[in-house]
């Protein structure tokens, strides 16, 4: 089982979009899939449940750290959702050792059960994020172009405590950052000029889908996404044509992401 942690100290970035989106389209694609939701405000549970789709876990997220013994469904698309629990858990620094081990012993325990496993995580830097971090084969950040985000990328990359480096370099060296993924892009003359500055600042970062100058992953800003979120449905089943257009601007985003996590070869990612 492969596991993707989608990550960003700035809320509002529409991560939970994305990470509902990269859950449903990983479903179609054949992927067993585990959807664990670590941030206490469940936005990307409330979707997956809503939508029918995926198999309700009869435990919470908080249950993945406080024990290790857990079993789940036998179903191709299961939810571990969010729960109140969660909120304790920082506040309990005598155990955060503990939690993390629980963690990573929960996910090893699901391996064979599962293909993928996409976690959300809240935006704060606590044991929930150091815990998945710790776990996990790759990091998806999406980032707002605005300028409070770029220079958030820093902390992203070199925070003391959930900093990439530091998690790479004191509790797994396995990790990759598959790269930051702009987010609500619009074709505007601001967004273009932060989408330039980006490319200047963090090229390495960005995730590559062409040979142009500009070829980069992104989310466009559409309705129809948020849309889809707030209406538990899936963007490209939608009936409407602008959900169909933004799925189609999506899809090479996804076939690169794709490709990367399924891939057991050379990986794109951010050096140690």
């Amino acid at each position: 089982m492969k596991t993707l942690v989608l990550a960003n100290q700035k809320g509002g970035v529409g991560k939970s979009a994305v990470a509902t989106l990269l859950a449903h389209y990983f479903a179609q694609q054949g992927q067993r899939v585990l959807a664990i939701d670590l941030d206490h405000q469940g936005n990307f549970s409330k979707p997956l449940r809503r939508s029918g789709r995926a198999e309700l876990a009869n435990v919470g997220a908080d249950v993945l750290m406080t024990s290790s013994a857990i079993s789940l469904p036998e179903k191709p698309f299961v939810l571990v959702p969010s729960a109140a629990g969660l909120l304790g858990l920082e506040r309990q620094p005598a155990l955060h050792n503990p939690f993390a081990r629980n963690f990573r012993a929960a996910l090893a325990a699901l391996d064979a059960q599962f293909d993928l496993c996409i976690i959300d995580t809240n935006p704060n830097p606590d044991i929930r994020l150091i815990a998945a971090l710790a776990s996990a084969d790759f990091l998806l950040s999406p980032i707002q172009l605005n300028q409070e985000a770029l220079d958030g990328v820093g902390a992203l990359l070199n925070h003391e405590r959930v900093g990439i480096r530091k998690i790479k370099a004191v509790l797994n060296p396995k990790l990759k950052l598959i790269g930051l993924l702009p987010t609500l892009v619009e074709p505007t003359p601001f967004q273009r000029s932060n989408f330039s500055q980006l490319i200047q600042q963090y090229k390495p970062l960005l995730i590559p889908i062409g040979s142009g100058p500009g070829d980069f992953a992104f989310i466009p800003k559409r309705s129809a996404i948020a849309e889809a979120q707030a209406n538990a449905e899936v963007l490209w089943e939608m009936k409407k044509t602008a959900a169909r257009d933004a799925w189609k601007e999506i899809v090479p985003s996804f076939e690169k992401i794709s490709g990367i996590v399924l891939s057991a070869g050379d990986h794109h990612g951010l050096a140690a």
